[in-house]
C-alpha cells in the first residue's frame, strides 16, 4: 500500500495537506501517515523538567491527531498512523522516508504570507534531490472545493 506522509505542525497550511493527502489516498486506496516531530530544543531543562515536557508535547501532539483522524475516518474513510519523532525537522522528515518503504509522496502545505512557502518546505527543496518520493506542495490558500476537484 502506498501512503501518503504528511508533516503535523502548528501552522494553518497543514491543514490543506492533511485534506489533500486524506482525499488522495481515499481516490487512490492508499493510506495516511501523519508525522509530528518535537523539537530538541524544547528539552533542554533539568531532566525532570524536560520529561514532563516531552509527555505534555506528545499529548498536545496525540490531541490534534485525533480530531484529523477522526475527519479522515468519518469522511474519507481513510484510518491515519501517527508517528512521533524527535529532533529537527528536515533530517527527521528524510529517516522517517527512507526507513518506511510503503511511503509513496510527501505532502506539505504551503504558507500564503509574503515571506514564502514556509521554513520547512525551504528546507526540504534544498534536499529535494536526496528523497526518494515525489514531494506535493499544496497550497495553504486553496479551498475545499478546490482541493475536492484537484483530488
Amino acid at each position: 500500500m502506498r501512503k501518503f506522509l504528511v508533516v503535523l505542525d502548528d501552522s494553518r497550511e497543514c491543514l490543506n495537506a492533511m485534506r489533500f493527502a486524506a482525499m488522495r489516498a481515499s481516490h487512490t486506496g492508499g493510506g495516511v501517515e501523519i508525522l509530528s516531530i518535537i523539537p530538541p530544543d524544547e528539552f533542554n531543562h533539568w531532566i525532570g523538567v524536560g520529561d514532563i515536557m516531552r509527555e505534555e508535547a506528545r499529548e498536545r501532539i496525540i490531541a490534534h491527531f485525533e480530531v484529523f483522524a477522526k475527519w479522515m475516518r468519518d469522511k474519507q474513510g481513510v484510518d491515519p498512523e501517527l508517528v512521533i519523532r524527535e529532533g529537527e525537522a528536515v533530517p527527521e522528515i528524510m529517516a522517517q522516508v527512507k526507513e518506511d518503504g510503503e511511503i509513496g509522496v510527501l505532502v506539505l502545505g504551503a504558507a500564503t504570507d509574503k515571506k514564502g512557502p514556509g521554513p520547512l518546505i525551504t528546507q526540504l527543496t534544498k534536499n529535494a534531490g536526496e528523497l526518494p518520493i515525489p514531494m506535493t506542495i499544496v497550497p495553504g490558500d486553496l479551498s475545499k472545493e478546490r482541493l475536492e476537484a484537484i483530488t
